[in-house]
């Protein structure tokens, strides 16, 4: 118990400086999204060689998988949250009973919810639209995917249970060792290359599967074995009430990530009223935002370990100061993004578009949304320090209302009184609105769990 509390890590995050403990963690971070998102991208182009039907194929799997994945990230969230508040009351034994019911409980709901999907799998993909070409393709991919996909969630909630303790470093590792076997078997696999068969779709499937399960094998070791943070048993707590702490961050977390894709599908219904090249420019823009954004997801996954040991370790103070340096530094960062986009805005462009229309939409696109990237930063970071705090419905409250209440409305009436221009500026206006409010909800929910506690400031000086 004493060896955590007094380890380097936790010592950073519970006394550190808290400028230098948040570089230190998400700086890994960063690099491990880039080289996932890069092999992605090899994974997709090498798909994409197989021609237009398996390519479609595999979009169809997207908000099926993206369902799975969902839950997988909401479970993360609820692990992190639970665990890095027992490190932070110095609970050992109950974070590592946490950490091994987390682990249980998310590959029993996930084998659960792939065996559902594979029985399915016709009804499911005939309502998305999937005809008759497409649904051999989609079995041969989506069948292996659901076989698999408990290989796939057990390194998503070991990495939580590392950056709980505040290791990003192993985790970003991980990602990037999963990312590499994946891009090194794809073309092995699908396109039979040397001894291999040539399996074609089920060859992608395939790739994924082994990645997934190395990073099993490698992320069971390091809990279990190297680091020591999984117990099978423990006094303080049943099995059951384990469950329910995660189950009540994790669920709420995961329906508030799926809202997301639902608010994006109908951001592009509005936007194919003003034909396809505004919709070929709007994904443009989609696949912008994940880049630009990338230093705020990465915050978005260490910033809350931060806030749940020092929440745990009642130092209210250390969560107001970091939840404000992050906000700043974010709102800084986004501006300068925004100035480089801007810049290249010409030759992103060109790059991107083919067709002199689709050319000027995504250049209106990067001259309007990411001057309200900094602003999405501070409803992002707010909402993962909801959950850090044990708040999971105030986090799902607030995307609801980001989405719902402001960011599709207010475009919606930006698009009735300027077109394409009024979308852009009102979903920018939308984020300005969701901001401010996300700002004001936060710190008074922290004032209030101060004054609630008010022994917490004698531990904390």
């Amino acid at each position: 118990m004493s060896a955590v509390r007094q380890s380097n890590t936790g010592s950073d995050i519970l006394n550190g400086s808290i400028a230098a403990t948040l570089r230190r963690m998400t700086v890994p971070m960063i690099f491990g999204m880039i080289t996932l998102m890069s092999f992605n991208l090899v994974d997709t182009f090498f798909i994409s060689l197989l021609g237009t039907e398996p390519l479609a194929a595999v979009s169809f799997t997207f908000p099926v998988t993206f369902t799975v994945i969902s839950l997988a990230i909401g479970l993360g969230i609820g692990t992190s949250a639970v665990i890095a508040k027992a490190l932070g009351a110095n609970n050992m034994e109950e974070a590592k009973f946490d950490g091994f019911v987390a682990l249980l409980v998310s590959a029993l709901m996930v084998a659960i919810l792939s065996a559902a999907g594979y029985a399915l799998i016709e009804p499911i993909f005939t309502l998305l639209g999937a005809g008759p070409q497409t649904m051999p393709y989609i079995y041969d991919y989506i069948s292996i995917w659901f076989a698999g996909a408990v290989f796939l969630i057990m390194p998503m909630i070991g990495n939580s249970i590392l950056r709980a303790s505040g290791d990003t470093k192993t985790p970003s590792l991980i990602m990037g060792l999963g990312g590499l076997i994946n891009a090194i078997l794809d073309p092995l696999l699908i396109f039979g290359y040397g001894p291999f068969p040539e399996l074609g779709v089920k060859g992608a499937a395939i790739a994924s599967v082994i990645a997934w399960s190395v990073g099993v094998v490698f992320i069971l070791y390091l809990l279990a074995v190297k680091k020591r943070l999984l117990q099978i048993s423990s006094p303080q707590q049943s099995i059951s009430q384990a469950t329910s702490k995660i189950l009540k961050i994790g669920l709420p977390a995961a329906g508030a990530n799926m809202l997301t894709p639902i608010a994006m599908a109908v951001m592009t219904a509005i936007i194919a009223t003003y034909g396809a090249e505004a919709v070929a420019a709007f994904g443009v823009g989609s696949r912008i935002e994940s880049i630009a954004s990338l230093v705020v997801l990465a915050l978005s996954m260490t910033l809350p370990p931060f806030v749940s040991q020092n929440f745990g370790a009642q130092k209210y103070q250390r969560v107001e100061d970091a939840y404000r340096t992050t906000l700043k530094f974010v709102m800084a960062w986004q501006f300068g993004i925004y100035i480089v986009l801007i810049a290249a805005s010409h030759w992103i462009s060109v790059a991107f578009g083919d067709e002199p229309q689709v050319v000027d939409i995504i250049k209106l696109f990067i001259y309007t949304l990411p001057l309200s990237y900094g602003l999405q930063g501070v409803i992002i970071l707010t909402n993962s320090s909801f959950n850090a705090l044990h708040k999971p419905m105030r986090a799902l409250v607030l995307s609801v209302v980001r989405l719902f209440v402001f960011y599709v409305p207010c475009a919606y009436l930006g698009s009735h009184i300027a077109g394409i221009h009024g979308l852009f500026i009102g979903a920018a206006i939308g984020n300005l609105f969701t901001a401010m409010l996300a700002y004001k909800w936060f710190m008074s929910t922290l004032g209030a769990m101060q004054v609630s506690q008010p022994q917490s400031e004698e531990k904390t000086v």
